[in-house]
């Protein structure tokens, strides 16, 4: 017989994941891989970083976080950590990833657990996590533009050259898709309820067009047409297509590792990780969500743990991201069931994972 503490659980959970709309959330769920696709993808190629662990772990986190918080928090990999792995060529391999992934989720969990980092969180000036946020907001914008205007090395983490006007993979295209999305998504939610108090500037038709014009999933149109091409542009990759997970098995490190994985990643990705996936995440949250206030402490522990469980098993170390949280609200996502709906897809997709070593020889 269920508990009342049992009842509420799970009533707390069913709110926390129930779809505020259906095709909002599914294009809020595209507003990360942005960020989460290259990098992942990258890693990859460049260091035979385990796809299929990586999938299945940040789908589960997905699911998890979604279901604790009931708001869009991402799960993205750590920006500095893979940085450094893409530029140090074969002198920080997965050992030393997993190495520096899990010092800093340690230290992250350290912090959480000693209330630590809710007083940092309580010493930090606003202004300092709105500079966090606009120059997370700049540097995606200018990422974007330059994969729109280059052809994009990612597992050298370079331009190679610029691309092509026509073509399935031409710059007319990427223009017609960011104009797309901007054209849907780019006006906002402030300034279309300030429009519609304003007596007499528009007609009911013309309110029901754009009600209808910003329910359009954009992101997620645009990205299923993006895969589409794809396997358009490149057909004979469905033979690289295996079916099933990769094998699960616990990276071994050496203390070489362990040194290296702390100096270059451990150190440089700690302030980052504690100012935008802890604090500015909060603070973000607040002002998106009011009435879900979350506490420093709980977003610091829930990165800690999911680097000190999947970073083990050769799982890309993940964190939270102010700039992840603003794509995924700005592309429709309102409840945990945003996040949860793309950790499902991660988590199917593996059934459709790309062979590894067929793709970085391509």
């Amino acid at each position: 017989m269920d508990t009342p503490n049992q009842f509420s659980i799970l009533h707390k959970l069913r709110n926390n994941l129930v779809f505020r709309s259906k095709w909002a959330e599914i294009n809020g769920a595209m507003g990360d891989l942005g960020t989460y696709i290259p990098i992942v993808l990258a890693l990859t190629l460049a260091k035979d970083l385990n796809l299929g662990t990586t999938l299945i772990f940040t789908g589960i986190y997905n699911i998890i976080t979604g279901a604790i918080y009931g708001v869009p928090m991402p799960v993205q990999p750590m920006k500095s950590i893979a940085a450094v792995a893409i530029s140090d060529g074969l002198d920080f391999g997965i050992p030393e990833i997993m190495a520096a992934g899990i010092c800093t989720g340690g230290i992250l969990l350290l912090l959480g657990l000693t209330g630590l980092m809710q007083l940092v969180y309580n010493l930090i000036p606003l202004s300092v996590v709105r500079g966090i946020q606009l120059s997370q907001g700049l540097s995606f914008a200018i990422s974007g533009v330059k994969y729109i205007r280059n052809i994009q090395d990612f597992s050298k983490s370079k331009s190679i050259g610029k691309r092509h006007w026509v073509g399935l993979d031409g710059l007319v295209l990427a223009i017609v898709c960011a104009c797309f999305i901007i054209l849907v998504n780019g006006s906002g939610e402030e300034r279309e309820e300030e429009e519609s108090n304003c007596d007499g500037e528009r007609t009911r038709r013309s309110r029901r067009l754009k009600k209808i014009i910003a329910s359009i999933p954009s992101a997620f149109i645009i990205f299923v047409v993006g895969v589409v091409l794809a396997f358009i542009r490149r057909p004979q990759v469905i033979h690289d297509i295996k079916f099933g997970p990769s094998h699960i098995e616990i990276v071994k490190i050496s203390k070489d590792a362990w040194k290296e994985g702390f100096i270059k990643g451990t150190i440089p990705q700690l302030p980052l990780s504690i100012l935008n996936s802890v604090i500015a995440v909060c603070k973000l949250t607040s002002d998106l969500f009011p009435g879900k206030d979350f506490s420093a402490t709980s977003v610091s522990m829930t990165v800690g743990l999911m680097n000190l469980v999947g970073c083990w098993f050769g799982a890309m170390p993940c964190c939270h991201g102010a700039g992840g949280l603003a794509g995924q609200y700005k592309f429709g996502g309102r409840s945990g069931g945003c996040v949860a709906i793309l950790g499902a897809a991660k988590v199917v997709s593996l059934m459709l994972a790309y062979n590894n070593k067929t793709a970085s020889t391509d």
